[in-house]
């Protein structure tokens, strides 16, 4: 079969939404599917504005399309709400193809933290890009919820999943964080507003903070607490080691969609405190950590976890079963078109100039 993605996140990012298609993709190749990319490495990008980290792609007019006819796709999934999010859009609805897209990031909210815009506009493009597909995929039932109360419907489950090679309890512990004092509390990700890392490191409990991550608010945090250790940006096997070098790890977000770096961290044996929000109440459970108002409590709850019970909890994600619900939940070209009189009510005239 032949599949094509577009996406407005991709390499050299490093974050869920980057991970997530990666892992997808190469689990559909190794079935022997055929997989198309459409992603900002392919044309020209600019930074975009108050995170110079992501890059927003700039295509000529039509090549989104061409691009999508070439490749003759059997099934269109459109991951992202960017640019080329909306220019695949755009070419679906023009040429009465079926597609379906995802709810990756909590959107409205990193755009309101960012921008001081309002919540509910961002929510009104968001219904509008999402409204004419065939699927919406999210990977929890919290963010279904959300979702379906700001009139958005037509939801699928996609899960996320763990590479159980990568991340296990086999690891030595990473050396850097020997010999700290202990707990050793740890938490990966974007070092970003969004993130709430402040929450993390302001938060009153004895111990070592460990910070595992690069973004735009590395410098300011680094020089605010100079008690915690930065460690930068870490993948593969370092990360890893980092995961079982900690005795919890931290979770301060309050606006992810799900939060890989929890299953990691629990794969590897390493329990999880979190605030209960989306994300984290849809993964932790009282055996694999803890969910609480005050993050300090929710710590001195998970340090209780059994390890060896976090990390079986931990394996129960996997990509080939979340790769099984992506492909469910996708539409075939032979499935037909869709209508006419749909699609010309799902944009305005001015999205012309992005297809």
């Amino acid at each position: 079969m032949r599949i094509l993605i577009v996406s407005d996140a991709w390499l050299p990012q490093t974050n869920g939404v980057v991970r997530t298609l990666c892992a997808t993709r190469d689990e559909l190749t190794a079935r022997g599917h055929e997989v198309a990319m459409i992603t900002p490495d392919l044309c020209h990008s600019v930074p975009c504005p108050t995170y110079r980290e992501i890059r927003l792609a700039i295509a000529m007019p039509g090549f989104v399309g061409r691009r999508i006819a070439a490749f003759a796709p059997d099934a269109i999934h459109i991951a992202t709400e960017g640019p080329l999010g909306l220019a695949a859009r755009r070419w679906c609805l023009r040429n009465r193809r079926r597609f379906t897209t995802a709810y990756h990031t909590q959107f409205p909210a990193y755009v309101a933290a960012r921008t001081g815009i309002k919540e509910r506009w961002i929510w009104r493009y968001v219904r509008w890009f999402h409204r004419p597909a065939d699927r919406v995929l999210t990977a929890t039932a919290s963010i279904r919820d959300e979702l379906r109360a700001h009139g958005i419907g037509h939801l699928a489950h996609w899960g996320r999943g763990v590479d159980t090679a990568q991340f296990h309890t086999g690891h030595a512990p990473h050396l850097a964080m020997a010999g700290l004092p202990r707990p050793v509390m740890l938490t990966v990700g974007r070092v970003a507003i969004e993130k709430n890392i402040d929450a993390f490191l302001a938060m009153d409990h004895a111990g070592s903070k460990v910070i595992v991550g690069d973004g735009p608010a590395l410098t300011q945090l680094r020089n605010k607490y100079g008690h915690a250790l930065f460690l930068g940006k870490l993948t593969g096997d370092a990360l890893a080691a980092a995961y079982r070098a900690a005795d919890v790890l931290v979770f301060p977000s309050r606006t992810d969609t799900f939060g890989l770096v929890m299953i990691e961290a629990m794969a590897c044996g390493t329990p999880v405190a979190a605030f209960p929000v989306t994300g984290p109440r849809d993964i932790v459970t009282k055996a694999s950590g803890a969910l609480d108002d005050d993050l300090a409590q929710a710590v001195a709850k998970a340090l209780g976890c059994d390890r060896a019970c976090v990390a079986t909890e931990g394996a129960l994600h996997n990509w080939a079963q979340a790769t099984d619900q992506f492909l469910d939940a996708l539409v075939y070209s032979v499935s037909g078109k869709i209508d006419r009189a749909v699609s010309a009510a799902c944009y305005p005239p001015s999205m012309e100039q992005f297809a």
